[in-house]
């Protein structure tokens, strides 16, 4: 079975996460919820309480197939000065497996931190200065190589559904636009 760590830290944009993460267990994928503060209690960055299922200091990311950011302020600078989180996806980066984000968090967290070297990636305009020597496309929902990105919450359940195909397959994708009334 497909497993997700969905990141989320204080200031969170709630709905480009809550999307995502509803489409992937509505998918039969095993989604985890995971703090990147020192508690599992998150408050959004509009202000909606959030509780998540771990904490990033006790959990071992090594069985995910994808490692999920969301966006928001101040939430991607949240999970940027992560260390557990960085680490993290420095590990999945090395063993090829999946990393995933939306918003500021492709700018602020992967391109930051190097991830997106010699990748084609979105983000919500203005945060592509942050890429280094990433590529910017303006485009929806962009997957290059293990790297896969939004451009912001209008795209949430796009990523959603991207990240269910790649994982999954185009009919457990198909299934899922069918069930939520997608298009």
């Amino acid at each position: 079975m497909a497993k997700v760590y969905a990141l989320i830290a204080d200031g969170t944009e709630e709905v480009e996460c809550l999307a995502v993460v509803d489409i992937l267990k509505r998918s039969g994928i095993e989604t985890v919820l995971v703090s990147a503060g020192k508690t599992k209690d998150i408050v959004s960055s509009h202000n909606i309480k959030i509780q998540a299922d771990a904490v990033a200091a006790d959990t071992d990311f090594s069985d995910g197939d994808v490692i999920f950011l969301p966006g928001g302020l101040p939430g991607s600078e949240n999970l940027s000065s992560c260390e557990e989180l960085i680490h993290a996806l420095s590990q999945a980066e090395a063993d090829g497996r999946r990393i995933a984000a939306i918003c500021a968090a492709p700018g602020v967290v992967l391109g930051r931190h190097g991830f997106l070297k010699g990748k084609t990636a979105t983000c919500f305009p203005g945060f592509e200065k942050e890429f280094q020597s990433g590529e910017y496309t303006r485009q929806g929902v962009v997957t290059d190589g293990n790297i896969t990105t939004a451009r912001g919450l209008g795209f949430a359940i796009d990523l959603g559904i991207e990240l269910v195909r790649l994982l999954i397959g185009d009919e457990a994708a198909e299934s899922v636009k069918e069930k939520i009334q997608y298009r």
